[in-house]
């Protein structure tokens, strides 16, 4: 492929941006003996680590807890939950944040990354400006990330209308929460907060939960959250909010009305690319996401762009790879452009949710006679010692390859890397089918899910 053009400068990439996909190119990049010059104006490990996955992931293992306590009885153990204490909560995912924050600042300053703290703005398409001082440099990363989103007309006050970045950061449990939107970070808090003793309620314009998977993932994720008292209006598409003496009042279409003490706005993130110099340097936007190509080059030859900034999967591990091509690129490496298909997806809510490759709608749309298997959990030994529900299923083209791997139940995520190895080596069900399992294990499932779709099930109807 060809090179973009370089431009002489002080060092060779400067990196506005220290999120996932911002330092995992500076990393690469430093590893490969480029000098890189890294601007951050919070701490370095951006969302992911310090207002999303990682702190999220982190009140998710003690809503865990409790739902383990909660259910001793069925194991033969006696425990009584008495309560959540909220500042003990928040102080064990203030350390493990903090104890992941000081590892990587240890990796950032062995591998010799300069790191510059302040508000970068990009001023010309070889040079970042922070805080008075010009950085020049050969080529340009924008890595600015994203920040939750909200709706035209609803305002986020932070106190009653909250966003995520609001939730992490609450020290009591809500006696009752409407959360606006069901994908990844509304089914996740929901999760939370139901197993803290919440009344929750799920509103989703779509018709159903995680819209963008696999739809009997959906559905089993719904029966799973209407077992737990967890309510959904989905199809329901939200009016206005207004605020009460209590709490709030949520209008849905149609004359439909939700008490709660709080709305938290759960719809997505936007990109931060506003006032940042970015249109003015010659890079092209579309709804503030800055447009590349496959190699994420930006229609400026020495700038590119990763992550939550760009219209790709809003997810760290893409970040992680996007960042590491563009450091290859620029070190001269051949480079692959990232299968955006092929990446693993995981909504950490209670069952898990996790998939890979294509759903039964794209791959028609793609044009692929589609076969499939679903093996149920409730058939796979480990799943019932660990008093688990949810099924896996296997989408595969007609006489060809493994499309698609669908699963719900809990700790499927940890699956899902396996999943993802079978459909980017376009693996034939009946090479996965001849593949032994470990047993008693979840992995089994998927093995199962193979052998039906190969026509010689074991432990599941044909």
């Amino acid at each position: 492929m060809t090179q973009p053009e370089a431009a002489s400068g002080a060092v060779d990439l400067v990196v506005l941006g220290g999120g996932s996909g911002g330092y995992a190119a500076a990393l690469r990049a430093s590893e490969l003996d480029l000098r890189v010059v890294m601007v951050e104006q919070d701490k370095v490990g951006g969302t992911c680590l310090h207002r999303g996955c990682i702190p999220t992931k982190a009140l998710l293992h003690s809503a865990e807890t409790v739902h383990a306590v909660e259910s001793a009885a069925q194991f033969g153990v006696h425990a009584t939950f008495e309560s959540i204490d909220m500042p003990a909560v928040n102080k064990y995912k203030d350390k493990v944040v903090e104890g992941l924050f000081k590892g990587l600042t240890g990796l950032v300053n062995s591998r010799k990354v300069e790191v510059v703290h302040g508000h970068g703005r990009l001023v010309s398409p070889t040079a970042v400006e922070v805080e008075g001082r010009t950085i020049e440099a050969r080529h340009v990363l924008l890595a600015t990330g994203s920040v939750p989103r909200s709706l035209p007309g609803l305002e986020i006050d932070h106190e009653r209308v909250i966003n995520s970045d609001d939730a992490l950061g609450m020290d009591t449990v809500p006696g009752s929460v409407v959360i606006l939107g069901a994908g990844a970070i509304g089914c996740e808090f929901a999760s939370v907060w139901r197993a803290f003793g919440a009344e929750v309620t799920l509103v989703e314009a779509l018709p159903h939960l995680v819209p963008l998977e696999e739809e009997s993932s959906s559905k089993l994720l719904e029966r799973a959250f209407r077992k737990r008292g967890i309510r959904q209006e989905l199809g329901a598409r939200f009016e206005k909010v207004e605020h009460t003496d209590t709490g709030v009042r949520v209008h849905l279409e149609g004359g439909r009305t939700l008490e709660a003490d709080l709305l938290l706005v759960a719809i997505g993130r936007g990109p931060v690319s506003a006032g940042l110099g970015y249109e003015e340097a010659g890079v092209r936007l579309d709804r503030g996401f800055v447009e590349v190509d496959a190699y994420c080059r930006t229609a400026v030859p020495t700038i590119s762009a990763v992550g939550d900034l760009i219209p790709t999967l809003q997810l760290a591990h893409v970040g992680f790879a996007e960042g590491i091509l563009v450091a290859e690129r620029l070190a001269g490496l051949p480079v692959t452009p990232v299968d955006y298909d092929g990446v693993p997806r995981v909504t950490y809510s209670s069952p898990e949710v996790a998939s890979v490759g294509l759903t039964r709608k794209a791959a028609q749309e793609r044009g692929h006679e589609v076969v499939e298997a679903t093996y149920d959990l409730a058939g796979n030994g480990k799943a019932r010692i660990l008093g688990t529900a949810g099924a896996v299923t296997v989408l595969a083209a007609k006489d060809g390859p493994v499309l698609g791997v669908h699963m719900v139940g809990d700790r499927v995520g940890e699956l899902i890397a396996e999943a993802q190895l079978i459909t980017n080596w376009e693996a034939l069900p009946s090479e996965v089918a001849a593949l032994i399992h470990p047993h008693p294990t979840m992995s089994e499932a998927v093995g199962e899910a193979h052998l039906a779709l190969a026509g010689k099930p074991l432990h599941s109807h044909s």
